[in-house]
């Protein structure tokens, strides 16, 4: 590398918020099924303990060595409801209980893996885990847990849907932060580093470290520099930032695989945002010529941003994975946090937004007294966007108790804070109730 792209890279990291979002390793607890639910757990215990017990330290070591700060040092894991069905357990807070930790052991912000596959039918372990979410979310502070309720392939279970609308109201109840350590997925990928929704798929490597890199100031900073210019400039220089961001990760991700003994698995490149000042993604979308997020032209210059994204980084990388493209959480972004509250970014829009971003409606605070069943609507339109598109999508929504639209929730630390959006109120229960399978599409045959 010359010393022009040093210097370059040295600029990103000191002025631009460039940074390693997370090193997460992934651990398959496969080996770890018991009969025995004490038994299992001291398994997984003893694995994740041991697996795990450099991460934190190596990923510091890089960080002194290479200059490269990494924000999140996290674990996921294969999903409980496949680990402990064995055990004829009536609740699997147990398992949470472990998960915590070992989390807590090894030093690590989160571990990922409190996790449902459910998008054809249930399995018995599958129902325990999702009557288990409130309780062991409730009882954990590290641990997260995401259920996969539709794909492109085997189409959407409103059965699954319809319960999760009524879980997200359980843990409204509780505590309504919970919900921000909760996804519901369409088209859930295997190998996701970023939180709440990584979990370590059945068809990975024992153990396997994944990197996702982010830097939405360092894109826009980039975009500053051509301003005037014509959308197919805009759409270059998006790629070319995203190569070199790429390069950092894989870069980072080989020499921490190499330094622990484990495979390499992917580079996530997503444009993760923050509540920091600059750190943004609608700041991205106005650099290129919006007045404000939300406007008409949001979705074009997203899907734009999102495609160039992607194409800058398996440029740069062999192993692109994960979810690469942009992320739109309402609260963790201090541009959409502005729009919103300006009445310019409603729910419709980043709905239609999420059609062509990475995942879908993220950390939306809708009024307390919101209905479970248009919950489960929500859920259902976005497990039928990624459907259809052959996509992933997820919903993250907050219900916040005693708040309504105009009000706001300070959530704290990377979540910040979020106005509280309005939601229709004509109700989708019939629909919900109604239950069953919407059938996958007919492009999904193709074999």
């Amino acid at each position: 590398m010359d010393n022009r792209r040093i210097f370059e890279t040295v600029n990103m990291i000191a002025n631009e918020n460039l940074d390693l979002r997370t090193t997460t390793m992934g651990i398959s607890l496969l080996d770890c099924i018991d009969g025995d639910s004490d038994r299992a757990c001291q398994k997984i215990y003893d694995k994740i303990t041991t697996k795990a017990q450099n991460l934190v330290k190596v990923a510091e070591d890089i960080e002194t060595e290479f200059g490269i700060p990494i924000a999140n040092k996290r674990i996921t894991v294969t999903p409980i409801s496949l680990i402990a069905a064995a055990s004829g357990d009536e609740d699997y807070v147990k398992y949470a209980l472990t998960l915590e930790k070992a989390a807590e052991a090894v030093g690590v912000d989160l571990i990922g893996g409190f996790s449902a596959l459910v998008h054809k039918g249930y399995q018995n372990g599958d129902r325990t885990l999702i009557k288990s979410i409130p309780e062991a979310l409730n009882q954990t502070s590290r641990v997260c847990a995401s259920v996969n309720v539709g794909s492109t392939r085997s189409g959407i279970n409103m059965d699954a849907v319809k319960e999760m609308g009524e879980v997200v109201i359980q843990n409204e109840a509780l505590d309504p932060l919970l919900n921000g350590r909760l996804v519901i997925f369409c088209n859930a990928v295997e190998d996701n580093p970023f939180m709440a929704g990584g979990f370590h798929g059945v068809g990975e490597s024992d153990v396997a470290l994944n990197v996702g890199v982010s830097g939405p100031d360092v894109v826009k900073t980039a975009l500053e520099k051509v301003r005037g210019k014509s959308m197919d400039v805009v759409a270059e220089t998006i790629k070319q930032t995203a190569f070199k961001v790429t390069r950092m990760g894989q870069l980072v991700g080989q020499e921490a695989s190499e330094q622990l003994g484990v495979d390499f698995g992917i580079v996530d490149l997503s444009l993760a945002p923050t509540p920091a000042q600059g750190d943004s993604v609608a700041n991205i979308l106005e650099e290129i010529g919006l007045e404000s997020v939300g406007t008409h032209g949001t979705t074009a210059a997203l899907a734009m941003l999102n495609d160039a994204v992607k194409k800058g980084g398996i440029m740069a990388c062999s192993h692109v994975g994960g979810l690469s493209g942009a992320f739109i959480p309402e609260s963790e972004d201090a541009g959409m946090i502005e729009a919103a509250e300006k009445g310019i970014l409603t729910f419709d829009k980043l709905e239609a937004m999420t059609a062509v971003c990475s995942v879908g409606l993220d950390m939306i605070a809708v009024p307390g007294d919101t209905p479970a069943t248009t919950i489960s609507g929500m859920i259902a339109d976005e497990a039928a966007i990624g459907m259809i598109n052959n996509k992933t999508t997820a919903v993250r929504v907050i219900p916040v108790p005693g708040k309504t639209v105009g009000e706001d929730i300070e959530f704290g630390g990377l979540f910040g804070r979020a106005p509280i959006m309005a939601v229709h109120e004509a109700s989708s229960a019939a629909m919900v109730n109604r239950g069953g399978r919407i059938p996958a599409p007919v492009h999904s045959f193709k074999n």
